[in-house]
């Protein structure tokens, strides 16, 4: 990558659009590919493949997606002729919590336990394959954890031992608002939930629409202490992580 340190890539990819990111991201590595989760993602993979038609999607299949998402990701699939490379939780894990605690354990001590299993378990045997990666994180989704991330950063939670990752996030500038501006403009199938108060989609049982005023992550785990809203796909974000 280029031999400017990442702090002074940051400083000038800050003022560049996310198509600009992107189109250096995607000449920068070969080794790449977007994080999509079935929400407003769809913005970079729609970006993305007018940069590179052959670029990497993934998908985290937990096991507990709202029907509607999983609509989505096949519309998305068949909307761009692209494979979408879906990756799903370690069968025996599942069963062992399951078996141990029920269906619903979250709700009694906190998610981090089931999200360790059903997404940060798959999400670490993708990037085993990868040099970088590309998320839509914002930093308005949320004040508590996301107001400052960057747009290119060394990835140490998820990075190979002696190795580097790194880490994009294109959309880190854009706002809600010019989400939903893009979508309309250029005609992104989108998940049918947002049209229900769904603004930040993830599992079924941990997700729900939100109501006037409330920003867009409190609907996430609305049981739990309101400035933790991450599963620890991004567990960078929270100090001391």
């Amino acid at each position: 990558m280029n031999t400017l340190n990442v702090i002074d890539l940051d400083n000038h990819l800050q003022n560049q659009t996310p198509q600009q990111i992107l189109q250096f991201a995607l000449g920068e590595f070969d080794k790449i590919a977007l994080s999509f989760s079935g929400a407003e993602d769809v913005v970079l993979v729609d970006m993305a493949i007018r940069i590179r038609p052959d670029v990497g999607v993934f998908c985290l299949d937990t096991g507990r997606l709202h029907a509607e998402t999983y609509q989505f990701i096949e519309k998305v699939r068949k909307h761009y002729g692209i494979q979408i490379d879906i990756m799903f939780p370690d069968a025996d894990a599942v069963r062992e919590l399951v078996s141990q605690k029920g269906l619903f354990s979250f709700y009694e001590d906190n998610h981090q336990e089931c999200c360790a299993i059903r997404k940060i378990g798959p999400l670490k045997k993708k990037l085993l394959t990868l040099d970088a990666w590309v998320t839509g994180q914002r930093k308005d989704q949320s004040p508590g954890t996301r107001a400052n991330i960057p747009v290119i950063q060394d990835d140490k939670v998820f990075a190979r031992p002696g190795e580097k990752l790194t880490k994009f996030n294109p959309l880190a500038n854009w706002t809600l608002e010019q989400v939903w501006n893009y979508i309309r403009a250029y005609e992104v199938p989108y998940n049918p939930l947002h049209e229900r108060g769904f603004i930040s989609i993830g599992c079924e049982p941990c997700t729900r629409p939100v109501g006037p005023g409330q920003h867009e992550r409190e609907g996430r785990w609305w049981w739990e202490e309101a400035t933790k809203k991450e599963c620890g796909l991004h567990a960078s974000n929270i100090k001391g992580e």
